[in-house]
Formats: structure tokens, sequence, C-alpha cells
């Protein structure tokens, strides 16, 4: 049976490395909405649309999911599920499916996550990678939002807390 695995992490964390790694060891399709944004909009549509625009691509993604998921394939979904809300809810819809879902942590301490974060916007800069470059204040701001899960939500830990 087909199964989700729910990336839970902070930005910067490795989500997306985390996520291709699942990929490649299993029969499994990455939805990613950092990367459908960052097709259609570039870096930035403005604060407001970017949140309206994130709203709908995941709820796409969820029934597209579905639709994955019927085809016997497994599904990576790489958006950081940064609040308990939005864990227990995509919870929820899966287990209204009848498909089974992962929540994979992946926690990083404050070191590696300032190198990560400065290596990715550098890569950006010489345009190795496309990903949302973040100015350091703002990177703390969203960080902030995270609501990092309790033991009891996650299925699999992965990073510092190993």
């Amino acid at each position: 049976m087909s199964k989700v695995y729910l990336i839970c992490g902070k930005i910067c964390s490795g989500k997306t490395t985390y996520s291709k790694k699942i990929c490649a060891e299993n029969t499994a399709i990455l939805l990613s909405v950092d990367e459908i944004m960052l097709s259609l909009f570039d870096q930035c549509c403005g604060e407001k649309l970017h949140q309206e625009y994130e709203r709908r691509i995941k709820d796409y993604l969820f029934t597209k999911s579905l639709e994955i998921i019927e085809k016997g394939f497994d599904v990576v979904l790489d958006w950081g599920f940064w609040t308990k809300e939005e864990r227990n809810a995509s919870k929820e819809f899966y287990k209204s499916h009848n498909v089974d879902c992962e929540i994979h942590y992946i926690e990083i301490d404050d070191e590696k996550w300032e190198y990560q974060l400065n290596k990715r916007n550098q890569e950006i800069l010489e345009n190795k990678t496309k990903a949302y470059y973040l100015q350091h204040n703002r990177a703390l701001e969203f960080a902030s939002r995270f609501e990092k899960p309790y033991d009891n939500e996650v299925d699999i830990f992965f990073g510092d807390k190993q």
C-alpha cells in the first residue's frame, strides 16, 4: 500500500535534500510547493499573494497526491508543515482517504542552520540552485513561526535529534 511522507522542518533545515533521498530509496514522487511557486513567480509575488497561492497549491497537491497514490506510488510532501494545526489537518486528510502517512521531522541546530542558510543564499547568487533567497532577519522571522512538533507527533526523526 502506498503512503505519504510529510516532511516537517523549519526553513533551510534540509527538507528538500532529505525528500529527494526518500524518493531515491522508494517508489516515491516528490511534491513541492516551493518548486511550483518559484517556477511561476520567481522570488516574490508579495506576502499576501504568496500566502494565497501557497494555500491553493497545497490544496491542488493534496488532490494530486491521491491520484499518485491510486497509481501505486508513495508521495513525499516537501513543504515544512510548520504548525501543529497543519500537521494534524494533513494527517486527518489522509486518514479520511485510508492512506498511511508518516511525519518525518528534520531537526537542525542553530549553527548548522546558519551555515545552510548562508550556503543556500550563496548558491542562489551563483545561479547554482533555484530556491528562495532569504535575508538573515527574514529567515529568523520564518524560523520563529515554526512550531516544533512534539515527539508523539513524529514518526521519524532525522538530523540533530538522532
